[in-house]
């Protein structure tokens, strides 16, 4: 126990993500025609833990973005910060967006990667209209704060929460009252975070058993020319452009960046999910990364939002 306990949760992490990976594939080799194996672990053990685990963090993301958003924009002395704040954290998020776009694309045109894979020759897609540029900024508003934050309309949510941050900072004492209170119950979600975290092991593990009981070597080789030339873009742009724009921008020395963000990462990888990964993030960026929370709890959510 002792042992365990002297493990960094990034340990932890990897070795019930690799224990998942092997006792999936055994599974699958050894008994992956039993039913038994199948309604009792893959769908249902392994299932269930995955997908309480995933849920819990989801659950999050909603109160933790609006609280933690309030307190910084409260918090800030002066509120025309803001607006300069948001217009570089934008207009970083377009450029890194670009980016990969470009990387991703022109990686696709040379490698192919879909060449020689068997298509279904009645495969259609009907992309739906975009919305017109007026009424996507016209959708920012929440006309129900509410209904935006139960069906988590994350950009909704943020401008809700902007809008109460600026109007606390500026009413006075009122706002000071309430200030201390949203700021008790940001630090009591930040701990949920930290309770879930100690057990992200155990739920990485049954998503990773889950998956690789369901998934066979055979499915995995075929589409082998497509994965590894997304992991190879996902590398490029992880391990190169970001570091980069880091170290010429920010003045930070990628590989602390790095060493300190793999937390949030294998959490992004495990569960595939932003929203999920985001309560995360958040506690990584402001806890280990030094980065303000008027700071962090705007651009967080902002960046897992616009880049979806």
């Amino acid at each position: 126990m002792s042992d365990n306990k002297k493990l960094s949760l990034t340990t932890r992490i990897v070795i019930g993500m690799v224990a998942g990976i092997v006792l999936g594939m055994a599974l699958r080799y050894f008994a992956g025609d039993s039913a038994w194996v199948d309604s009792y672990l893959t769908n249902g053990l392994f299932n269930v833990i995955g997908q309480i685990f995933i849920t819990s963090l989801k659950m999050l993301v909603v109160p933790l973005v609006l609280v933690s958003l309030v307190v910084g924009t409260c918090s800030l002395s002066d509120p025309s910060k803001l607006g300069r704040l948001g217009g570089k954290a934008v207009g970083m998020y377009l450029i890194t967006t670009a980016i990969a776009i470009s990387i991703a694309i022109f990686s696709a045109i040379l490698i192919q990667p879909g060449s020689g894979v068997e298509r279904a020759s009645d495969a259609t897609f009907e992309p739906s209209e975009a919305p017109s540029l007026s009424q996507v900024i016209i959708d920012l508003f929440p006309d129900n704060p509410i209904t935006a934050m139960a069906e988590g309309n994350m950009l909704q949510i943020i401008v809700f929460a902007l809008l109460l941050g600026i109007a606390m900072a500026l009413v006075g004492k009122p706002g000071e009252r309430v200030k201390g209170l949203f700021e008790d119950f940001n630090e009591v979600i930040m701990k949920l975070v930290v309770i879930l975290m100690s057990i992200a092991p155990y739920g990485v593990f049954a998503l990773m058993a889950k998956l690789f009981t369901e998934t066979g070597l055979g499915m995995i080789s075929s589409l082998a020319k497509y994965f590894f030339l997304v992991l190879v873009v996902l590398l490029i742009h992880g391990l190169i452009i970001h570091p980069f724009l880091l170290g010429v921008l920010a003045r930070v020395k990628p590989g602390i960046f790095l060493r300190k963000m793999r937390d949030a990462q294998l959490f992004g990888f495990s569960t595939a999910s932003s929203n999920a990964t985001m309560p995360i993030t958040l506690e990584t960026v402001t806890k280990r990364l030094g980065v303000s929370n008027s700071v962090g709890s705007f651009t967080v959510p902002l960046g897992a939002t616009i880049n979806m």
